[in-house]
C-alpha cells in the first residue's frame, strides 16, 4: 500500500531532526533571556558560594607558595618605609645583605602563612546569610572581597602574626629594627604601623590576599563563561545583563 510523505519513516526522522535543531538553537536564547529574578534564592546562593570557594581557592594558591608574593610586583612587600631609607647608605656600608635578607624574609612568612587561610575562608562561605548573598551579588565588583575582609580579617591576623614572627625573628636585622623603631615611633619620627615589623608584614600578606582574591572575583564577573561553571555561571551571567 502507498504510504504518504507525512508518515514515511525518512519523513518523520528528517523532521525530528529539524525539531531537535530547532531546540538546541532556542536554548541559547532562554538561557540570555534569564535574569537574576528568574533564579530562585537558594540557587542564587549556591552559585555565589560555588564562585567564592573558586576565587578563594585560586587566590590562596597563587600566594601561598615559593615566590607567591616575592614575584608578583602587585603584592610583593617592601620594607618599611623607615628601614628602606637606610638601605641605599647600608650598601655603602658593606651592610647591604642584611637588608636583602630581611626583606626576601618577609615575604617569604606571607608565602608561608597565606595557606593558613583557606579554611578560615571556606567557613566565611558557608555561613554566609540570605542578606550577605544578596549584597554580595548586587554589590561592586569586590563584593565578596569586601565582605572577606570584614569577617575574616581579625582572625587571619591572629593566625598569620605568630607564623611571621617565626620567620622574621631568625633574622637579625628585623630585631634590631623593632627596637629602634619602637623608640622612633615613641618620637613621633616612624610611622606608629611600622613600630614592629612583624605586624607590618602581617597587614600586608593580609592586603595581598584580598587583593588577589579580589582579582579573581573580578574575573568571575567580567567571564562568568570562562571562569565559572554551572549555576554560578548562570548568575554572575544573568548579572551582566
Amino acid at each position: 500500500m502507498y504510504e504518504s510523505d507525512e508518515f514515511h519513516p525518512a519523513r518523520r526522522e528528517f523532521l525530528a531532526l529539524i525539531a531537535a535543531a530547532v531546540g538546541v538553537l532556542c536554548i541559547p536564547s532562554l538561557a540570555r533571556a534569564q535574569s537574576l529574578a528568574d533564579i530562585s534564592s537558594v540557587d542564587q546562593a549556591s552559585a555565589l558560594r560555588s564562585a567564592l570557594s573558586q576565587g578563594a581557592t585560586s587566590a590562596v594558591s597563587l600566594l601561598g607558595k615559593l615566590d607567591g608574593f616575592w614575584s608578583n610586583p602587585q603584592v610583593k612587600i617592601p620594607l618599611p618605609d623607615s628601614l628602606d631609607r637606610l638601605r641605599g647608605p647600608a650598601r655603602l656600608l658593606g651592610l647591604g645583605s642584611q637588608f636583602d635578607d630581611l626583606h626576601l624574609s618577609i615575604n617569604r612568612a606571607a608565602e608561608t602563612a597565606v595557606p593558613q587561610s583557606i579554611q578560615l575562608l571556606q567557613s566565611a562561605i558557608k555561613s554566609m546569610t540570605v542578606q550577605d548573598v544578596q549584597g554580595v551579588l548586587t554589590g561592586g565588583q569586590t563584593a565578596a572581597t569586601e565582605y572577606f575582609r570584614k569577617v575574616t580579617s581579625g582572625e587571619l591576623f591572629n593566625r598569620f602574626l605568630p607564623i611571621v614572627t617565626r620567620v622574621t625573628e631568625k633574622v637579625g636585622l628585623a630585631q634590631q629594627y623593632n627596637t629602634l623603631a619602637e623608640r622612633g615611633a615613641s618620637l613621633g619620627v616612624v610611622d606608629a604601623k611600622q613600630a614592629k615589623i612583624e605586624p607590618f608584614v602581617t597587614n600586608k600578606a593580609l592586603d595581598g590576599l584580598y587583593f588577589m582574591v579580589g582579582e579573581e572575583e573580578k574575573k568571575i564577573r567580567a567571564n562568568p563563561v570562562g571562569a565559572a561553571t554551572g549555576i554560578a555561571r548562570r548568575v554572575f551571567e544573568a548579572l551582566g545583563r
